[in-house]
């Protein structure tokens, strides 16, 4: 099952948490943050206007961004988890 994002959703792998302290102490799993950060897998064509033309995406696939920790859905395809989530959630491109 492949999923393509429609009008201004993305489609974004949240990057692994560092399990570590710089000071070499583990963080347990109950205890580590939600991750904010991930790399957009797809991206959806743009929002639609009510006059019919289309709000070109500010982000792309490969893009690393920063998204607010509460944003989007969580959905599993073929064993790896995802976020599904509107292109306003998403605050940053890093890099």
């Amino acid at each position: 099952m492949a999923i393509r994002p429609l009008h201004d959703r993305v489609l974004v792998k949240p990057l692994e948490s560092e399990t570590k302290t710089t000071g070499g102490i583990i963080i347990p799993e109950t205890a580590q943050e939600k991750p904010q950060e991930g790399k957009v897998v797809a991206a959806g064509p743009g929002k639609k206007a009510d006059d019919g033309s289309v709000t070109p995406m500010d982000v792309k696939k490969g893009d690393r961004v920063l998204y607010s920790k509460w944003a989007g859905t969580e959905v599993k395809v073929k064993n790896e988890t995802l976020m599904i989530m509107n292109e306003s959630d998403i605050m940053g491109v890093l890099g």
